[in-house]
């Protein structure tokens, strides 16, 4: 008999649930990451220009995090320093000129948008992880920069490439600065996660060279290829981030959006079976190896072609990255700004069941376990058609972040004295806090289910979930109840890393 049989079977008679879960969740998962990027570098999604106020910043993202919410979306990739600079208070580097117009320019006093966007991200059951371009200093050679910022401060940190200047990855006081500044927010604010795109060596560009020859001399390390020295410089950067995000707060996942071709068969028989640009090769970007030695919490491969793509087809990359995650959660990365639009390269992206497949793809495979959308205007405007098979198919029922055993794997108890009752304008739900786990932790958030009377308890199925929050308030009101039908209501409790406890309740009540 085949091993892998053998193992199931030993799985099956040591958990007989784990079936009933599998199959009860496969079209529908109860846990699946559904994310989506928020760009703000060139104002791409928010804030839509600069210069607004902090009203109407507010309103913008309340709108964004509402749009998502309905979609059934429950994690948003806020990029929060896009150019060596900062969408929030608490920083060393200047406040960003895609807010105000003006670097170093404060959006309004008493206003910090990282700290405003976490609290409605959980507020509606949605993580925030904050993303983070590490080298990017400028967009362009004309773009305006304060005396203040790094770039004219610490001219000797970076190179010019393309007519960017980009911080140098092989000078160690570099690595040791943008380590400082990922540390600042993960100390300072209620994070979910910190998160890299893919922007690590730039994009290969014509004619032009990355000019760090002095600094390979100075910092070789051992290496006499500059390849593989640039290579190991970003090892040592995503190694450091991650050593250095746990150390402080074990809960926040660390995870990274690579180009999505590690490398192509040719060039390794590891790599994929793929004819494209290389992260290996051409970016210096060994993605595979972080994932292989634990530096990432998940990898969100940026899989931005579509099944047809005869030197990329997206099947092919899927499988290539679910064989190869090592343990760690893959999200894919897709391509929801392509959707509906006219590329002279795949005239496919014209179909609008391809995102759709991709979905159903990704859910057969057991190694995925969700994607993240690039971007969050894209979902409102040509991939429209895209949100209504999420809102209508896909993510019709809400779904908790997957687990992350190797960070915590301590169930929180169950939350206390559950009492619903029934008022004209609903029913009241109130409990207390859970008393707290071995590891110390109470509740970082709730899930309320609602039965009608009747119907089967059954807490595997998402579709009896009535409402998520990521705070730890103990009461919520639901009025979207019929008036004279009982409900059996349970409620969970949440940790940091969404490991979930046992059910209290269940408690009927009937609706006023």
């Amino acid at each position: 008999m085949h091993k892998s049989t053998i193992c199931t079977l030993l799985l099956l008679i040591a958990f007989p649930f784990f079936l009933i879960a599998q199959n009860t969740t496969k079209i529908a998962p109860k846990r699946e990451f559904r994310g989506v990027w928020v760009a703000s570098v060139s104002n791409i999604d928010w804030p839509s220009k600069q210069g607004l106020t902090a009203d109407q910043q507010k309103q913008e993202l309340i709108a964004i995090l509402e749009q998502h919410k309905k979609s059934g979306l429950n994690a948003v990739m806020l990029q929060i320093r896009p150019t060596a600079d900062a969408l929030y208070a608490k920083s060393r580097e200047l406040w960003s000129h895609w807010l105000m117009g003006k670097q170093g320019l404060a959006p309004a006093p008493g206003y910090d948008p990282l700290e405003f966007a976490i609290k409605e991200a959980h507020f509606r059951g949605m993580e925030l992880h904050a993303w983070f371009n590490p080298y990017r200093a400028t967009m362009t050679a004309a773009q305006l920069v304060s005396p203040d910022h790094m770039v004219k401060k610490r001219p000797e940190l970076f190179y010019n490439y393309g007519g960017q200047k980009l911080f140098d990855p092989g000078l160690p006081e570099v690595r040791e600065y943008i380590t400082q500044i990922i540390l600042d927010v993960v100390k300072g604010y209620d994070i979910d996660g910190v998160h890299f795109d893919d922007y690590f060596y730039p994009y290969q560009i014509a004619g032009q060279r990355i000019s760090d020859n002095a600094t390979f001399s100075k910092y070789r390390n051992g290496f006499t290829n500059i390849n593989d020295w640039r290579r190991n410089n970003v090892d040592l950067l995503i190694k450091m981030v991650n050593d250095s995000v746990h150390h402080y707060k074990k809960y926040v996942k660390f995870g990274v959006s690579p180009f999505g071709i590690w490398r192509n068969y040719r060039e390794d028989t590891l790599g994929s079976k793929t004819n494209g640009l290389s992260n290996y090769e051409e970016l210096y970007a060994d993605s595979r190896k972080w994932i292989k030695e634990g530096w990432v919490d998940y990898i969100n491969p940026q899989i931005y072609f579509t099944f047809n793509r005869s030197a990329a087809p997206f099947g092919v990359l899927l499988d290539w990255w679910g064989n190869n995650t090592f343990g760690r959660h893959l999200y894919i990365g897709q391509a929801a700004y392509l959707v509906n639009t006219v590329t002279r390269v795949d005239p496919t992206w014209m179909k609008l069941n391809e995102v759709p497949n991709q979905i159903r793809a990704m859910r057969q495979n057991n190694r995925v376990q969700g994607s993240i959308f690039f971007s969050s205007k894209s979902l409102s405007t040509n991939a429209k058609s895209l949100t209504d098979s999420l809102r209508n198919d896909f993510y019709k029922y809400p779904a908790l972040p997957p687990q992350m055993p190797w960070l915590d794997d301590v169930m929180p108890n169950q939350p206390q004295t559950l009492i619903a009752d029934a008022l004209p304008d609903g029913v009241n739900l109130k409990w207390t806090k859970p008393f707290a786990a071995k590891d110390g932790e109470t509740a970082s958030g709730y899930v309320i289910y609602r039965f009608v009377e009747g119907e089967k308890i059954n807490v595997l199925d998402p579709k009896n979930i009535l409402h998520i929050s990521f705070q730890d308030f103990t009461f919520y009101l639901d009025s979207s109840v019929e008036k004279g039908k009982r409900y059996n209501y349970l409620v969970t409790a949440l940790d940091r890393l969404k490991n979930e406890s046992e059910p209290s309740g269940p408690v009927g009540v009937q609706a006023k």
